[in-house]
């Protein structure tokens, strides 16, 4: 692999790894079926994606990884790792350097944010779904939320 083509593959890594998105996570307590609409202006009692916030858990601890960190870390080390010695050194230096790139881009993925947060929405049309999400916006009991991909956002 060339280093044209090593940085190639290294920055379309990069670029997929930036398309990716922890996002928000929900799941509905009552029943699997979301029915989701947008609500509209003046529209609150009527919206079925609309609701009460009745409790916010927050967690800090291990996170789970996509994978994403240790692809690109893999890549970007094993490109570094083609780029020293010749021969069988240059091989064994490219798996190498792509094992070592692999687990320093899983840990650093997997650090990166140590606290979510659980909210518990009451619908109005009387569900209770709970939504997933790394930061709380100025979220907090008894706030009016809309659920929109997800994610809970002050109504």
């Amino acid at each position: 692999m060339d280093v044209r083509n090593a940085l190639l593959a290294a920055a379309t890594g990069l670029a997929l790894a930036g398309c990716m998105s922890d996002g928000g996570h929900y799941r509905d307590t009552s029943y699997s079926a979301p029915g989701y609409s947008s609500p509209g202006p003046g529209n609150y009692a009527n919206c079925q994606d609309c609701g009460v916030v009745t409790g916010i858990s927050s967690y800090t601890g291990e996170r789970r990884t996509t994978g994403a960190g240790a692809v690109v870390g893999a890549v970007v080390g094993g490109a570094l790792g083609n780029q020293v010695g010749g021969g069988n050194g240059k091989t064994a230096a490219t798996v190498a350097g792509a094992v070592v790139g692999g687990i320093v881009g899983n840990n650093i993925e997997k650090n990166r944010d140590k606290t979510w947060h659980e909210i518990s929405v009451r619908m109005n049309d009387g569900r209770t779904v709970v939504v997933t999400q790394d930061d709380l916006d100025g979220i907090s009991e008894g706030s009016n939320v809309v659920l929109r991909d997800g994610k809970a956002y002050r109504n």
